[in-house]
Formats: C-alpha cells, structure tokens, sequence
C-alpha cells in the first residue's frame, strides 16, 4: 500500500497564487492611488499659477515644461462648479483642464470663444446645464463676463453649425457625446450660451 501523497506542495501552490494575486492588487490600488494624487496636486499647482495670474496679469505655467498656462476661470453659480481654463486645446492641456480654443473670440469680445474639456472629468457637468443658467468667464485681467445659456445641442465634430454673429459675444462650452460611452466617437455636446447686457465686473 503506497504511503498518502503529502498536500504541502499543493497548500504552498495555493498560498503563493494568493500572495501574487494580492500583490497585483495591491499594485493596481497604489496605482490608482497614486493617479488620483497627480491630479489632487496638479489642481493645486493650476490654482497656485492662476492666483499669480490674477496678481500681476502675465502668464504663469502651472509647472516648468508645461506647453499651457491658465488664462480664464469658468464658474457655474448653480452648480458650484468652477475649472480653470487653459491656453489651447492640446492634449497636454486637456488632460489637466477645459482649453480656449486659439484663433476664437476671447470671453467679453465680440465673436464666439470656445472652451472645450473631457466629458468624463472636467466638463462632465455640462449635462446638468438648461438655458437660462448663468455661466460667468473671468479673464486673466481680473474682468468677470456673465453669459445665460441659450441652447444645448448635439452635433457632429466635422458640422458643428456654429458660427460667431457680429455685434455678440457669446461662449460655447464643448465635450465628447454621450457621456457615458466608453470611446471616443463623432459626436460631440454643445452648450451655448449669451453674454448677459451687463457690463463686464472686475474681481475685487
């Protein structure tokens, strides 16, 4: 009669698969952990270089081989939310904040400023957006321009229908459409607003 087969080998089998799988957990946790604290502390470098903006009006890069700076804030009254905005809309300065789209108007002038951002970070909220809330720009001079939301809108990326009309400034706020997809795809949500006929503020 053969002597029974010892269960250590499969026991040590067991544990170390275990000991593996915990480890790429944990991995994937620090990793995670440690791409939510690059986006905490670029907030806070954005914030930091906008203040100085504010202070002294020239252009502060949030970090030094940044190709951006912050040249606007948007803030929505209604839905608390506020997102500093970027010169341009290259992909270095989308990954950190909405972008100005160069060759546009900028916010207060006459003509149409474009401001775009990811749908699933900083422009999520665009969704919760109906006409007639208020939106207010301020501009790396200190100035605060209120715009109300006149429409909301689906397009295509390549037929957007928007276009500026003389004699009116007004802002179009852009993302990815839909929301929740998981790609990128062609279309994109428009929120389009007015200025408001008031005279532009000026941060205190």
């Amino acid at each position: 009669m053969s002597a029974p087969r010892s269960r250590k080998p499969k026991q040590r089998r067991i544990f170390y698969a275990a000991l593996v799988a915990a480890l790429i957990g944990l991995g994937l946790v620090g990793h995670g952990l440690f791409i939510q604290a690059k986006a905490m502390t670029a907030q806070v470098l954005l914030r930091s270089a906008w203040d100085n903006t504010l202070n002294d009006g020239g252009p502060h890069k949030p970090w030094s081989w940044a190709d951006t700076w912050p040249v606007a804030e948007v803030y929505v009254p209604s839905l608390g939310k506020r997102q500093i905005v970027l010169d341009g809309t290259s992909g270095q300065a989308l990954a950190f904040g909405p972008g100005l789209m160069h060759a546009m108007a900028r916010p207060g002038d006459d003509g149409l400023s474009i401001i775009a951002a990811h749908r699933d970070t900083h422009f999520r909220f665009l969704k919760d957006l109906s006409p007639g809330d208020l939106v207010k720009v301020t501009n790396d001079d200190g100035t605060v321009v209120s715009y109300a939301v006149t429409e909301t809108k689906i397009v295509r990326y390549d037929d957007s229908g928007l276009y500026s009309i003389p004699g009116k400034s007004q802002l179009a706020l852009v993302t990815c459409y839909p929301f929740d997809a998981a790609f990128r795809g062609p279309e994109r949500y428009v929120v389009l607003a007015e200025q408001m006929a008031i005279r532009p503020e000026r941060l205190p």
